[in-house]
């Protein structure tokens, strides 16, 4: 069983928006609750929640909240359950494209906390409070890589800054 990394980043400061499905509410709050539960253990305050339709829609607000510059991070949570149709396979891949895509596209971390599963007993498992919670995993994986990708800009920015300090002492 694969698991995350076990250190809780320190998020004090970070800005970070919570974006959720309304479809699947009640598996969607256990991912929420988990998320929001995650975010205060790392010290995060400043955070705001926005329900979106469902999990395809998520995208569009990720990306939109990622060119607002108001956060740090991006935290997309829903739950994709498998049924009689090819519909879950489409919405699941295209949830997870988009998201990928805004993340790459704006340099705004996202956690990934869309379940997709082929039981709801799954999902139940997934949202439940404690350790296996994937709506605090999310969080935990978002935090982490807004503190790594600033991070990698300081460092960026002092080694321009050192190489121009070179050049102007000729």
């Amino acid at each position: 069983m694969k698991s995350a990394p076990e250190k809780r980043p320190d998020g004090r400061g970070l800005r970070v928006a919570v974006l959720h499905s309304a479809f699947n509410a009640g598996i969607v709050k256990g991912l929420h609750d988990g998320a929001l539960d995650a975010l205060r253990s790392m010290n995060v305050k400043d955070v705001r929640s926005f329900e979106v339709s469902g999990a395809f829609e998520l995208p569009l607000a990720a990306q939109s909240a990622a060119r607002s510059g108001r956060f740090d991070a991006l935290i997309a949570l829903a739950a994709v359950m498998r049924g009689e149709t090819d519909h879950y396979d489409h919405i699941a891949r295209e949830a997870a494209r988009g998201l990928t895509d805004v993340a790459l596209a704006t340099g705004v971390p996202v956690g990934f906390g869309v379940l997709t599963v082929r039981k709801a007993a799954h999902a139940v498992k997934r949202s439940a409070p404690g350790a296996d919670n994937k709506g605090a995993e999310a969080a935990r994986a978002a935090i982490a890589q807004a503190l790594l990708l600033a991070e990698i800009r300081r460092a960026g920015k002092a080694r321009r800054s050192a190489a121009t300090g070179r050049r102007g002492r000729s």
